[in-house]
C-alpha cells in the first residue's frame, strides 16, 4: 500500500536540540510501518521553524548592514532542507538498528498556487515577532493585532493546485526510496512567465492530500496529538469519531464541530483526497497508534 503520512508539530521541535529527540522517536514509529513492506512519503509542518529562521534574519538585518532580510518562500526553503536532514537521518539509523534495506530522500518542494487565489486579497496567516502597531505598520506589508499580544505580519495561505516535483517524487517512489517532501506545506510558487516563490504559507495538511491524490496513494495518514477527531469537544457528551464517511464528515463540518486551525483543515483535507479517487481511505490519528491506523484499527477513518 502507497501511504502518505503527515506529521503533525509533536513529531518535531523548537530547536535543533529537541527537535533530533523528537525526530529519532518518530521514526521508531515510522520504521515499523516502513518495514511491513509499505510505501510511505512522508510530509510535515514547519510553523516554528520558519518562524526563527525568518527572525534570525529579521533581527540580524536590524544590526548588521550586511545581512538583508530574507524573503519566506526562502526561509521555507531552509527549513525544508533542515528538518529533512534530521528526519532522514533518524530514520536511516532506525533501519540500520532494524535491518531494514531501504534509503531516504529528501526533496525540496514546490507547490504551485494560484496567483489569483483570494487568499492572497487578505492575507491571515501570521509570521515573525511581535510589534507596537506603529512599529508594524512601518514595514509596508500586511499586519494584524494578534492574540493581544501585539501586531505581526500576516501572509496569505492558498490551497495548492499542483506539486511541482511529483514526477520526481514518483519516480523515487519506484526506485524503493523512502521520501521526504512538501515540508511545511512547500515552497509556494506562482506561474507568471516562468515559476516565481511567493510570501505564503500552504496548509500542509492540504498540500499532503494533494500529493496523495496526484501520486494515486491509498491512504493519507494525518498525525497530530490526539488519537481521533472528535465531536462534542469538550463536552461531557465529548465522543471520539472512528468509522466516517464524506456525508457525515460534512454533516459535522455545517454544525462547526471542527475549529480553523485545529481540526478542520485536517477533515478537509482528507475529504478532498478521499473524494477523488476510489478505494481510498483517509486517517487522523496520533503517532502512537500510527501502525494500528494502517490497519484501520485505530484512528478516525474516513471513507466514501
Amino acid at each position: 500500500m502507497r501511504i502518505v503520512i503527515a506529521l503533525g508539530g509533536n513529531a518535531l521541535g523548537i530547536d535543533p536540540k529537541i527537535q533530533k529527540q523528537n525526530t529519532d522517536l518518530t521514526a521508531k514509529y515510522l520504521a515499523k510501518i516502513i518495514k511491513m513492506g509499505h510505501e510511505v512519503i512522508i510530509t510535515h509542518g514547519n510553523g516554528p521553524q520558519v518562524g526563527l529562521i525568518n527572525l534570525a534574519f529579521e533581527e540580524g538585518s536590524k544590526n548588521n548592514k550586511n545581512i538583508y532580510m530574507m524573503p519566506l518562500s526562502e526561509c521555507g526553503a531552509m527549513s525544508q532542507g533542515y528538518i529533512g536532514y534530521h528526519l532522514s537521518n533518524s530514520l536511516l539509523n532506525e533501519f540500520n538498528k532494524n535491518d531494514i534495506r531501504k534509503n531516504v530522500v529528501s526533496v525540496n518542494t514546490n507547490v504551485l498556487v494560484d496567483k489569483d487565489d483570494d487568499a492572497f486579497k487578505n492575507p491571515t496567516k501570521p509570521i515573525g515577532s511581535f510589534y507596537s502597531k506603529e512599529e508594524a505598520l512601518k514595514f509596508g506589508c500586511p499586519v494584524k493585532e494578534d492574540s493581544g499580544r501585539g501586531w505581526r505580519r500576516v501572509v496569505a495561505s492558498p490551497r495548492p493546485q499542483s506539486i511541482l516535483e511529483k514526477a520526481e517524487i514518483e519516480t523515487l517512489i519506484k526506485s524503493g526510496f523512502v521520501v521526504i517532501c512538501c515540508g511545511g506545506g512547500g515552497t509556494p510558487v506562482i506561474y507568471d512567465n516562468g515559476y516565481k516563490g511567493v510570501d505564503a504559507v500552504i496548509d500542509k495538511d492540504f498540500a499532503s492530500s494533494k500529493l496523495a491524490t496526484e501520486i494515486d496513494a491509498d491512504m493519507l495518514m494525518i498525525l497530530t496529538a490526539v488519537s481521533n477527531a472528535k465531536i462534542n469537544f469538550g463536552k461531557e457528551n465529548e465522543t471520539d469519531l472512528k468509522n466516517v464517511t464524506l456525508d457525515e464528515c460534512n454533516k459535522y463540518l455545517l454544525g462547526e464541530e471542527f475549529k480553523n486551525g485545529s481540526m478542520k483543515p485536517k477533515v478537509i483535507a482528507c475529504m478532498d483526497f478521499v473524494k477523488n479517487g476510489e478505494n481510498k481511505k483517509a486517517v487522523i490519528t496520533d503517532i502512537e497508534h500510527a501502525l494500528d491506523a494502517v490497519n484501520l484499527k485505530e484512528g478516525t477513518i474516513i471513507t466514501k
